[in-house]
């Protein structure tokens, strides 16, 4: 009896001692399978209002100048197409030369209709372009300029504007004269004619021309004055010739559209 007490201690201890060893074995463990390789989703490009593509390198990006608000409502407006010569005037100093100015059909092939006109299936005649010969008399440091009849409103806050022109490669430099909100005159420049064709020139509007006085309500914008065109010396002899079409502006509407339409305008006084 007691031997076989002590036979089934033993095989009790054995047992113990089995489990206790399997219990401080490690389990095998199997490797986790590596993350699936993602495949980025394709973006589709977006158009900047006033660039002409979605690769318009070098262009002035209007969404980033001058922002001072928390929104944007951003808009590409016609401000003139050129289609009435008599509505514009050229000048030039007598003592240079004589400029003169006509319109001829014609247009950029490169030009594309205003996302809002065509949502508003706009039909406006847009079949000339305003042609300026300039006569030098001699070779002078000089200038000329195309002025409308009366300024050119650009309603918001103005980021960009552009125009079309036909270069004829020489080296000329192009001038928007603006007045600001206090009627103030500025000159913005718009880029050198060295070029030959038709060519979309771009003004950034610098932050320091004052737009808005936050003193009044519906007082907002520029005006444009004039297309100023500073001569080379070296360039000012003989015939030349310039061309320019759809003069267009990028401009911030968020103001406008989102007032109070019971407010008060302080611009009727």
């Amino acid at each position: 009896m007691k031997r076989t007490t002590l036979l089934i201690a033993g095989g009790l201890l054995l047992a113990a001692g089995a489990f206790a060893q399997a219990a401080a074995t490690p389990a095998a463990t199997t490797p986790a399978a590596a993350p699936a390789a993602t495949t980025p989703a394709a973006t589709t490009p977006t158009t900047t209002p006033g660039t002409n593509s979605t690769t318009d390198v070098g262009a002035a990006d209007p969404t980033l100048i001058g922002v001072d608000k928390a929104q944007q409502e951003l808009k590409e407006i016609s401000i003139s197409k050129f289609e009435d010569d008599g509505f514009w005037t050229g000048n030039m100093m007598r003592d240079d030369g004589f400029i003169t100015l006509r319109r001829f059909e014609g247009h950029p092939a490169d030009r594309k209709p205003l996302e809002g006109e065509t949502q508003a299936q706009l039909n406006e005649t847009d079949k000339y372009v305003l042609g300026v010969k300039v006569e030098h008399l001699h070779r002078a440091v000089t200038s000329f300029s195309i002025s409308p009849t009366s300024p050119l409103p650009i309603p918001g806050i103005t980021k960009t504007i552009s125009v079309w022109v036909v270069g004829r490669n020489v080296k000329h430099q192009l001038y928007i004269i603006l007045d600001d909100q206090f009627g103030d005159r500025a000159k913005v420049p718009m880029g050198d004619l060295a070029f030959t064709g038709w060519k979309r020139l771009t003004a950034a509007i610098p932050p320091n021309i004052k737009q808005v006085d936050p003193r009044y309500v519906g007082k907002t914008g520029i005006s444009i004055r004039s297309l100023l065109v500073e001569t080379d010396p070296a360039e000012t002899y003989g015939s030349y010739y310039i061309y320019f079409d759809d003069l267009t502006a990028v401009t911030d509407l968020f103001s406008e559209n989102n007032r109070d339409a019971d407010d008060m305008v302080d611009t009727a006084w």
